[in-house]
């Protein structure tokens, strides 16, 4: 039985070449495409009363309207069964975990070979992972980056965090914590030292992310709450599966 495969990409010429190469694998066909996330999705949803749902989708992840992690991730919670292969141009740690976060079985560049894009069809079709080999690489580099130690905040850098974290600017943190504006101002910049960061906003992210302190929706009372012990670095990211080696004409 022909494993069933649906093109997400909004270059024809890529969705032309994928169908193409499809038409002469004995067990995948193409049951559909699409040229943005949206129509995807919409597609999708006539396709699922008549039982034609695929297998696995293929699926760009920069797109207009509707970009390929939002559309993956909203595709996964409305039809858990489908698979989805992330195919792109992106080799960024950050993209990777992205998809595979929203729910994307595999991760391919535009550069891949043609047979590897079909073993990733057939792995995500069983439930397997399949990686790139550079997007494993990237992924394994980042695992066995050197922790800078585990960063440690002092107790009040951690209040000024989850009042980061609570949307609170600089003024509100030197109110609320009985010191100068400046003194608040250095607090911050000493947090976005020690993690890495660029911007409060990736602070609070970064820390309603990791379970630093609670979301600003679940804290009764305004201010978020810290937990007590060492931070991991932000650099740290989750283990990773490595499959098959790693075309398809690049962006």
């Amino acid at each position: 039985m022909s494993i069933r495969v649906f093109l997400v990409d909004d270059h024809r010429v890529v969705r032309d070449g994928m169908r193409s190469f499809f038409e002469l694998v004995d067990d995948i066909e193409v049951v559909g495409e699409a040229a943005d996330g949206r129509a995807a999705l919409d597609r999708l949803a006539v396709l699922e009363p008549a039982g034609e749902l695929p297998d696995v989708v293929l699926m760009d992840l920069l797109m207009p309207a509707l970009d390929g992690i939002e559309t993956t991730r909203e595709l996964k919670a409305r039809w858990p069964a489908v698979e989805v292969v992330a195919v792109t141009s992106f080799l960024e740690e950050a993209k990777v975990r992205a998809a595979l976060e929203a729910g994307a079985g595999g991760y391919l560049l535009k550069d891949a070979e043609a047979d590897d894009v079909a073993a990733a069809v057939r792995a995500a079709a069983r439930g397997d992972v399949h990686l790139a080999p550079a997007v494993a690489r990237e992924l394994t580099a980042a695992l066995r980056a050197p922790r800078v130690g585990a960063v440690t905040l002092t107790p009040r850098e951690r209040e000024v965090l989850a009042l980061i974290a609570d949307g609170r600017a600089n003024r509100e943190i030197a109110t609320a914590l009985q010191v100068s504006e400046r003194t608040a101002r250095t607090h911050v910049s000493n947090i976005l030292a020690k993690l890495g960061l660029a911007s409060r906003t990736q602070a609070a992210m970064y820390a309603v992310r990791e379970g630093l302190v609670r979301h600003p929706a679940e804290a009764e009372g305004g201010m978020t709450e810290a937990k007590s012990g060492p931070l991991p670095h932000p650099r740290s990211a989750p283990g990773a599966q490595t499959f098959s080696p790693g075309g398809l004409p690049p962006r």
